[in-house]
């Protein structure tokens, strides 16, 4: 098999290469065999007892099978209850259905959405509510080389109609000349919306989701050329949405992880004017899916793997094997995280405000003053399930920060480091962009589970990073260079486990 994947004891085993052919033909096979293979619909469960190295308070596939990829798919509130589905292996590629009351504590559903049941493999997608009311989801159905959509039969989404597949027009009547590929399905007024992924996405139009007028090209032909990226880049699970006055389109390059693009729709085209990256390393964070929660608020989620590939430009310069192979649970996914706009209409990411149910135990100190060279492990904050809010003086250190998971010299941890007058903050191995305002505190957010790193920086940057690490260390230090750093508060919370 192409891409490094095999085939071992009936399942798929993939290597660090070209995912998207491995997948492709992997589903093709399952279709052809769908009829040969005994089925009956499982339901994913925690094993008994859970592994102490796993995530405690993240949601990650806990078998059978695997979940690889693990991208987030057909996310949608209704009627009380939050769905999100994600793929794992199952028959081919499945999707898991989860639900949950606040986002934060989910319970599996039987897995109905699965190549013996669809016809096809499930890949990536997003759920939307018709004209009607009525929850659809729209998706790639792998191995059948077309963009499916189907509804669900009831409130609970656990049965679906037979999916059928999405087939554009010309104007002339003729099957569109386009790539079935990743789609996302809106309405903009009395109008469907869908898009074909892929590079430089396609657009079609319908009133009823059965017949398909094809419209061309998604991007308008005034591409911005500064906006950092070319307009042909791999659009790969989408999402669109309008958040605040902009249309927010969510996606990922297989190249570069997550991204998105702010801007509006011109003439029937969009036009983006501001494109940005959630992710800096590998597939740190990928894949991302969002809903509209009753109360208006944009939450969103991605899948997030220490897997390395050799799809991903944008590489990683450390190797975390040991936590994907011996330590975590596959099919990872991140914190919610709740999108807005600014005033000026940049975005901005906070963790979802639910997380805060799982607190317990907390611990504060205020008042630290750091002197240049100087590192000062905390006392009574430390641990390796734990949520951290610092705030740090505006900044006149050369260099300062914390290191996590660290020793009890408080060195040998993850490094998280910022400094006055930079462009960038350091989360170990990675450089997300961040500047502050003149005069601005940091103020930091950081969320600790076991071997899996999240980190909101003032609303406006957050990242996922990684850190293998021994059970002893597991402390937290404060340091400076250049220049001294006064620390406002240190806030610590131990976090409940979700299971």
């Amino acid at each position: 098999m192409e891409g490094g994947a095999k085939i071992e004891d009936g399942k798929l085993v993939l290597g660090k290469e070209s995912v998207l052919v491995a997948m492709r033909k992997e589903d093709a096979v399952q279709k052809s065999e769908v009829a040969k293979v005994p089925f009956e619909i499982e339901t994913p469960a925690m094993p008994d007892p859970i592994p102490d190295t796993w995530l405690t308070y993240h949601l990650a596939h806990p078998g059978p099978d695997k979940a690889i990829p693990a991208d987030p798919n057909c996310a949608i509130y209704h009627k009380g209850k939050y769905h999100l589905h994600y793929i794992y292996q199952s028959h081919g590629h499945s999707f898991a259905h989860v639900t949950s009351d606040d986002m934060v504590h989910w319970e599996w559903q039987q897995t109905v959405l699965t190549p013996p049941l669809t016809g096809h493999g499930m890949f990536s997608g997003t759920a939307f509510l018709t004209k009607e009311g009525v929850p659809a989801i729209i998706y790639h159905g792998a191995g059948s080389d077309r963009n499916q959509i189907a509804f669900a039969k009831n409130d609970d989404l656990s049965e679906w109609t037979e999916p059928f597949a999405v087939e554009p027009k010309t104007a002339s009547g003729e099957p569109a000349e386009m790539r079935h590929w990743d789609p996302d399905c809106w309405l903009i007024g009395d109008t469907y919306y869908a898009l074909g992924g892929g590079g430089n996405p396609t657009l079609a139009t319908s009133s009823d989701l059965k017949e398909w007028a094809f419209e061309g090209e998604l991007f308008h032909p005034d591409f911005p050329t500064d906006l950092g990226v070319e307009k042909g880049e791999d659009v790969s699970c989408a999402n669109m949405f309008k958040l605040g006055d902009k249309w927010m389109l969510l996606c990922i390059s297989h190249g570069l992880g997550a991204r998105y693009y702010l801007g509006d729709f011109v003439d029937g085209k969009y036009l983006p004017d501001h494109h940005a990256l959630l992710n800096w390393a590998g597939w740190d964070f990928f894949a991302p899916e969002s809903l509209l929660t009753p109360d208006g608020r944009r939450v969103m989620w991605a899948w997030c793997t220490p897997w390395v590939n050799d799809m991903q430009r944008v590489k990683r310069k450390k190797d975390f094997d040991r936590l994907m192979n011996e330590k975590l649970q596959p099919g990872i996914q991140s914190l919610p995280r709740e999108l807005s706009l600014d005033k000026d209409g940049m975005l901005l990411i906070e963790p979802l405000r639910e997380l805060t149910q799982l607190r317990t135990n907390q611990r504060d100190i205020e008042d630290i003053t750091i002197k240049s060279g100087e590192i000062q492990v905390l006392e009574d904050i430390a641990g390796d399930t734990i949520e951290l809010e610092i705030v740090f003086e505006k900044p006149q250190a050369r260099e300062f920060g914390l290191r996590l998971l660290a020793n009890k010299e408080g060195t040998n941890g993850f490094n998280i480091a910022y400094g006055k007058d930079r462009d960038t903050i350091t989360l170990d191995y990675v450089e997300p962009p961040f500047e502050l305002e003149p005069g601005e505190d940091l103020t930091l957010r950081i969320f600790i589970d076991k071997g899996m790193i999240e980190v909101f920086a003032n609303d406006p940057q957050a990242a996922v990073a990684w850190h293998d690490y021994e059970p002893e260390n597991q402390h937290i230090a404060l340091f400076a260079n250049g220049g001294e750093i006064k620390v406002k508060k240190v806030t610590g919370w131990e976090m409940k486990s979700i299971y």
